[in-house]
């Protein structure tokens, strides 16, 4: 494997690492103190890891392709191939992710032997059959790499007793209750798994194939799987009396194991759980989600993610006892990455990935559709203001997930009668990827260090991007989902931070002051999945191996993350009445104007520091400016 070297190099500085005594002071990257967190730090319930209580996870797609992967000489208008639209997928392709390579290093050198609770999620198959000790990943195998793979999942149980599950799965939970690892929330990778290969499904209308039981799987079809790894929390934090977040005792395992009184890193779930997608449904008769969902109405995950389509997902499809189907449900697990994929392309063979120049085009496409059709953009000037609205319409906060790089901004820009550019706020720099965050609005969540935990590990108190030693959030402004209320979101810990939202606010209004003289203002939503700011983090905090630089140079050659055009609106304004004090005329009053006025004192008739008009620039104009401020 090509860039298998990416984890193996780490073997001797990450083994030191976790060897290392929880006594010392300063012995990390740059005198740096690691939290000497164990595996049993990051202990969570469910099937736990053993290299013989479990048939082989299959975790190579090999062995699904021959009757999953399309065929050119078959009738593709009703061949929905899973096969190839999952190695579209950051599913697929987790375990060859650049960006979670270099986190992933940087990770183990913050807190001993946390790459072990990283690869739960992203290396499954790999976890399970105990191969995700030593934490920097050198017991994995090859197989390992093709992270959330078919066999994987469709071997999953759900957690919850229920007369429409398998009855095999009764044993399976029982085993579970006596052990005492019986999980009672999803999230956190704490997953349960067949220990015998037999597959599950959703559909009825599956039968055994080649001798292979295929049991049927409301589960497959419901949100809290998807939860399972789309919920996170760090459990090597527990929830203070006073609100704070806190270290717990190390080399033991949460002491509730609940969820929500460990420190919240990912919350997609609870998200949804806390909408109106989880609580009822949202309608969307124009088929902005879902693909050809039988009734538009969206409720899971999977209404979304896994876009429905007529067809079926065996080659076979006109063979007896496989036939057509009206909603087939897609496995590209549409999500919002623009780059990776070229990246992992980049990185390894086509026999590795699965990837072609092909998949490659079709997965930009489905995910700049699936950007532009999460939100909406209107427009409206109110007196000298422009107001733009961005709502969300998908079933969890925008943007959500990975908290890290991960933005939505707007530019708006204003334009004179001739089309010249008068003014510009949210300018991004296409050729630095700088972007200019001062002067519009910026969704994201920035999480950061606190005082007390600094002086412990090192690392500078504010906010940081050293995600598995966060201790505090210092912003969280993303826009909630439809069906969103304080209350619902506290309790999950996900309420907005350094932000207001009302209860049932699923939108958020920016107000740009008009300049003088602009007759048209045009707004665009843009998102980008990963900021210049974080790749750089992950370059030069990366003293583990080459993982960071290897990021940042597939980051670069990919375009830096080019952002994506979520949403864009133009709108012809009414003119607007001068601001006594603008001196600029860019439809506020700031240093800028004030400086003008300081430059230009003493007599100056007609200039357009003379705020009152009198021949003389003087005080008087000064406490007319500063009057007008803002």
């Amino acid at each position: 494997m090509i860039r298998l070297c990416i984890l193996l190099c780490a073997v001797a500085v990450t083994t030191a690492a976790v060897a290392a005594p929880p006594s010392r002071s300063g012995d990390g990257p740059r005198g740096q103190t690691p939290l000497p967190t164990t595996i049993e730090d990051y202990m969570q319930p469910g099937s736990q890891p053993s290299p013989t209580d479990y048939d082989y996870i299959i975790v190579s797609s090999w062995n699904c392709i021959n009757c999953h992967e399309f065929d050119n000489d078959l009738n593709d208008d009703e061949v929905v191939p899973p096969y190839d639209n999952w190695v579209t997928s950051l599913m697929a392709q987790s375990m060859r992710d650049p960006v979670f390579h270099a986190a992933f290093a940087i990770a183990n050198q913050d807190a001993d032997d946390v790459g072990e609770f990283c690869l739960r999620c992203h290396a499954p198959g790999g976890w399970i059959q105990s191969r995700s000790e030593p934490a920097d990943g050198s017991a994995l195998i090859e197989d390992d790499f093709d992270g959330v793979n078919c066999n994987f999942c469709h071997r999953m149980v759900d957690p919850i007793w229920d007369a429409a599950n398998p009855v095999e799965d009764d044993d399976i939970l029982q085993q579970l209750v006596d052990d005492g690892v019986l999980p009672e929330q999803p999230g956190n990778g704490r997953y349960i798994v067949d220990p015998l290969d037999v597959r599950r499904g959703p559909r009825e209308d599956l039968y055994n194939m080649h001798g292979v039981p295929i049991l049927i799987s409301p589960f497959h079809r419901e949100s809290e799987m998807c939860g399972t790894c789309h919920e996170l929390s760090n459990p090597a934090f527990s929830l203070q009396s006073d609100g704070t977040w806190a270290p717990n005792a190390y080399d033991a395992a949460h002491p509730t194991q609940n969820m929500y009184e460990m420190i919240p890193e990912q919350r997609t779930f609870g998200e949804w759980k806390q909408s109106q997608f989880a609580s009822g449904g949202v309608q969307f008769n124009d088929g902005r989600f879902g693909g050809d969902h039988p009734t538009g109405n969206m409720q899971s995950c999977q209404d979304c993610h896994m876009p429905r389509r007529y067809g079926a997902t065996c080659v076979f499809v006109g063979q007896p006892d496989v036939q057509p189907h009206k909603d087939v449900a897609g496995h590209e697990f549409i999500g919002v990455s623009t780059w990776v994929l070229r990246a992992v392309n980049a990185l390894y063979e086509p026999s590795e990935t699965g990837l072609s120049e092909e998949a490659l085009n079709l997965a930009e496409a489905r995910t700049q559709d699936f950007l532009q059709a999460a939100s909406d953009l209107d427009l409206w000037q109110d007196g000298g203001d422009l107001v733009a609205r961005v709502t969300n319409w998908t079933g969890h906060k925008l943007p959500t997930g990975y908290p890290e790089g991960r933005r939505i901004w707007l530019s708006a820009q204003f334009l004179d009668t001739d089309g010249t550019l008068l003014a510009e706020r949210g300018h991004y720099d296409w050729a630095t990827a700088e972007l200019t965050t001062a002067d519009t609005k910026v969704y994201e969540m920035q999480l950061g260090i606190s005082d007390s935990l600094s002086k412990k590990t090192g690392v500078p108190a504010g906010p940081s991007m050293h995600l598995v030693l966060f201790d505090q959030i210092y912003l969280d402004n993303r826009i909630p989902p439809v069906g969103f209320t304080n209350d619902g979101f506290t309790e999950i810990n996900a309420q907005p931070i350094g932000y207001a939202y009302s209860d049932g606010q699923h939108w958020d209004d920016t107000t740009y002051a008009i300049p003088i003289d602009a007759v048209q203002a045009v707004v665009t939503v843009y998102h980008q999945t990963t900021s210049k700011e974080y790749i750089e983090f992950l370059r030069d905090a990366n003293v583990t191996n080459d993982s960071g630089q290897i990021a940042y140079d597939q980051w670069v050659a990919q375009g830096m993350s080019a952002p994506v055009v979520m949403d864009s609106a133009f709108l012809d304004l009414e003119p607007v009445e001068p601001i006594p004090g603008d001196v600029d005329g860019d439809g506020d009053v700031d240093v800028v104007d004030l400086l003008a006025i300081i430059a230009a004192w003493g007599p100056c008739p007609g200039c357009p520091a003379d705020v009152n008009g009198d021949g003389l620039v003087n005080v008087t104009d000064l406490l007319i400016t500063i009057a007008n401020w803002g």
